[in-house]
């Protein structure tokens, strides 16, 4: 009965607090009609030079579509453009448009001071205590091949 409980409870904070993170980290970007993930790309774009659209993907493990569907977006809204390697002109770099780089900056901003009064709140103890834990759980259950899903209860 207690494995029930606690997955009632689980579903229960996946419900109601869970979504809410995603609102929250969401809400920095929403004046420029971007997502969170959006947002990543071009916090990413920003840092780093000659970044490709097959490099984000495999960091975040996502297909190449999944990316393409998103960096269309940002383009269009005239956020990143693509631009032709010197070396290889079948590689394509993205960059940051003036328009970007002013986004990336505000919402980093927010993004930053957002995440400021969560650890003022918890303090930075309990903030690494919660993200050590996420980041275990995640490595032993987020298998994106779903193999994990198939273990046996104890």
């Amino acid at each position: 009965m207690a494995n029930e409980e606690l997955l009632n409870e689980s579903i229960d904070v996946y419900i109601h607090f869970l979504k809410y993170l995603d609102e929250f980290v969401s809400r920095p970007a929403a004046e420029y009609q971007i997502s969170f993930e959006q947002y990543l790309i071009l916090h990413d774009v920003s840092r780093e030079k000659n970044l490709t659209l097959m490099e984000i993907a495999a960091r975040r493990n996502v297909t190449r579509s999944a990316v393409s569907r998103q960096i269309r977006a940002l383009l269009t809204k005239d956020l990143i453009k693509q631009v032709a390697d010197t070396h290889d002109r079948r590689r394509m770099n993205l960059s940051l448009t003036a328009k970007g780089s002013k986004a990336e900056s505000q919402i980093s901003e927010r993004v930053t001071h957002r995440f400021s009064v969560w650890i003022n709140e918890f303090g930075e103890d309990q903030a690494k205590q919660v993200l050590a834990f996420i980041r275990e759980f995640g490595t032993k259950f987020a298998d994106p091949n779903g193999t994990h899903d198939s273990r046996k209860p104890k």
